[in-house]
Order: structure tokens, then sequence, then C-alpha cells
């Protein structure tokens, strides 16, 4: 495997996003409120965002904890704004009580989008049936990405079904593509890189200082540079060095 591999870093703000660039960034997914596990920014804040670094910005559309849609008309709104302001590319996904796809919430927002790319985010790993989710939703225009830890617990305990999914790529359901995140680390770049993964997505992990604190480029260097080792030996075993 040669191929380089995409990191995405969460961003709160202008500051945030200039160090995740700094460090080797190739998007960001911008939030606010990350007790709540990432809501939706202002789109003041995705504005200041967007002037200030020249990397893609996926922004969440979610207006409260947990997974339901919870006032749609409002999530049509904020999209429309975010759209309006700038925004090319999302980050969403809504739960119905089933445990399935909220899919009257995703299709109403996902119309606004108007086939801007969007990533189905984390909620898939709290969903009743996986494979079933992907492929109600397989269809959907824009839809590109999956952010998944493979449980709701986690990489630790979701690698056996990423390695599963990851072994599916190309099947009906499974041409997005796959990009984890939730509770990564560096140890488990080896083996989802060997499953041929390619795009990785943390949070905390930017963070050596907590949440309280901004993106150090320094902890996003260090993520970038043990992606590209595994494409430089890759690259160094098919050349036969």
């Amino acid at each position: 495997m040669t191929t380089r591999a995409l990191l995405e870093v969460i961003a709160l703000d202008a500051e945030d996003a200039v160090a995740a660039q700094a460090g080797g960034a190739d998007r960001l997914e911008l939030v606010a409120d990350m007790a709540a596990d990432g809501l939706t920014p202002t789109v003041a804040t995705f504005v200041d965002v967007q002037a200030a670094v020249d990397i893609p910005v996926r922004v969440m559309l979610r207006l409260a904890d947990g997974f339901a849609a919870g006032d749609v008309d409002a999530l049509v709104r904020v999209a429309c704004d975010m759209r309006a302001a700038g925004a090319e590319e999302f980050v969403l996904g809504f739960l119905g009580e089933d445990g399935g796809p909220e899919l009257d919430a995703v299709e109403r927002v996902v119309a606004e989008l108007d086939g801007r790319p969007w990533t189905f985010h984390r909620a898939i790993d709290r969903a009743a049936d996986r494979d079933a989710l992907r492929k109600q939703l397989a269809d959907l225009p824009g839809l590109d990405t999956y952010l998944t830890a493979g449980s709701a617990k986690g990489v630790d305990d979701g690698l056996p079904v990423l390695l599963t999914e990851a072994a599916r790529r190309g099947d009906s359901g499974y041409t997005q593509r796959l990009m984890i995140g939730g509770g990564l680390r560096l140890d488990h770049i080896p083996r989802l890189r060997a499953a041929r993964v390619d795009a990785f997505h943390i949070g905390g992990a930017a963070r050596p200082h907590g949440w309280t604190a901004p993106v150090a480029a320094e902890a996003v260097r260090e993520w970038r540079a043990a992606l590209d080792a595994r494409v430089t030996r890759a690259g160094a075993r098919a050349r036969g060095d």
C-alpha cells in the first residue's frame, strides 16, 4: 500500500484549525460543545475557520446531544445558513427509536446539501443493524464517508467489525470511505492500514492537554508522521528495498 491516508482533526475554532493544518491534517471536522460529543458550530465560527485555513472543513449538523434528529426544520435552516456562508462539506447522522436510521430527517437535510459530500458519523456505532443501515443509506447523494469505531465503546472493542467492513469494500452499502475514529490510538494503525483503511479521525489525541486546551500542531504532526511512515515502508517493500 502506497496511498497517503487522510487525517481529519476535530476543530472548535480558527486557532484549532490553524494548528491542525500546520501539523499535517488533510481535513477538519468543525463542531461546538464537545461535552455533548460535538454539535453544530455557529456560522460565524465557520466563516472564521474557512478564512484561516485552506484545507476542507466538514461542518457538523447536530443540534442536541444524542442521535435523534430533534427539530428537523431547525436542522434544515442551519444547513441552509451554512451553505449560504460557503460550507461545502458536512457531517450528520440520525437514528430512530428502533435503532435504524431516521430516514425522513436524513433525507430532508441531505436534500438541502444539494449533492455536497457528507459523512455519516458515529451514530452508526449505536445502530441496531450496521449492515441494514448502510444499505438503507447507500443511494443518498453526497454520502462518501462513514466515521466509525466499530463499536460504541471505541476502536479496541470495534476492531474486528472494522476489519470485516474494510474487507467488504465495494459491496452494496460499502462503497463509501471507512474513516476510523473514537478511542483511536497510534498502535491501531498497523492493522488498519494493513486492511487498506485510508482515513483516520482524531479529536482528543490532537489535544494532549485536554479539551480545554487548543489543538497542538505537534500532536497532529505525530499522527501524520505515523501514517506517512506506513506509506514509506509499503513503498520500500514494493520496490524490494
